[in-house]
């Protein structure tokens, strides 16, 4: 089974655990393959820099941590479905190129609202961990 997790999981599992810092650590644990693209890797830099003033150090940190427990893809496609928050398509580009079964979320205002797109199924991470 292959998982596409959007930003703010792996933000909210970095800043606050809970339900997101759940499902990083199953992940680690070869449950199932987290895929990740480099435009996601670069999100999570800026977002903990930017908005939550982290050093470059404890960013690279988590960054290592990431690609140790996720497989890279680099899509080759480019997608326009999401477009209130183009920035959000690169989460679908991921899916899409990498053959993911679902992408977890905690964006309720683009993301969740689809539950579908090429038939991977879009959760958010409580209902990712139900299954």
């Amino acid at each position: 089974m292959r998982v596409v997790l959007d930003t703010n999981v792996y933000i909210s599992a970095m800043l606050f655990g809970g339900n997101c810092e759940e499902i990083l650590k199953l992940a680690s644990q070869a449950l199932f393959e987290v895929v990740i693209s480099k435009k996601i890797i670069d999100e999570i830099k800026s977002v903990l820099k930017k908005k939550f003033y982290w050093t470059g150090k404890q960013i690279a940190e988590v960054i290592k941590y990431i690609k140790e427990i996720s497989s890279i893809v680099n899509p080759d496609i480019s997608l326009n479905i999401l477009k209130e928050d183009l920035a959000d398509n690169k989460i679908i580009e991921c899916a899409v190129a990498s053959n993911a079964t679902y992408i977890v979320t905690g964006d309720k205002y683009h993301l969740l609202p689809i539950k579908e797109y090429g038939g991977i199924k879009i959760l958010s991470p409580i209902e990712f961990l139900r299954l």
